[in-house]
């Protein structure tokens, strides 16, 4: 592994950490994970996602976090293919989402 992608990894770990501290704290309705915008409908709609503190991400980190958590729950690949390439935060949001969720 080259340092480059240990770097990535510990950044990515760190991510995951931060995510699952703030969870811990987060209040049970849900009101923290909606927001303005399509996004917010969507996440508000996974009981899964409703439960997580992402006040402090992007809509578009928010939006993919979603869609990941319901892939994972689905057992079906559900995201935009097109900005999952394009959109770095959307592909962080999903891919931590879908971690996070299939456990």
């Amino acid at each position: 592994m080259t340092r480059r992608h240990r770097t990535i990894a510990v950044a990515h770990g760190a991510l995951l950490v931060t995510i699952l501290a703030g969870c811990a704290g987060a209040p049970s309705s849900g009101s923290g994970a909606s927001s303005g915008g399509a996004g917010g409908a969507s996440a508000a709609q996974s009981p899964r996602v409703a439960n997580r503190n992402l006040s402090g991400f992007s809509p578009a980190f928010r939006q993919g976090y979603a869609a990941g958590c319901d892939s994972a729950g689905a057992g079906s690949r559900q995201r935009d293919e097109g900005r999952y390439k394009s959109d770095p935060d959307y592909s962080m949001g999903w891919n931590d989402g879908y971690s996070i969720c299939r456990k």
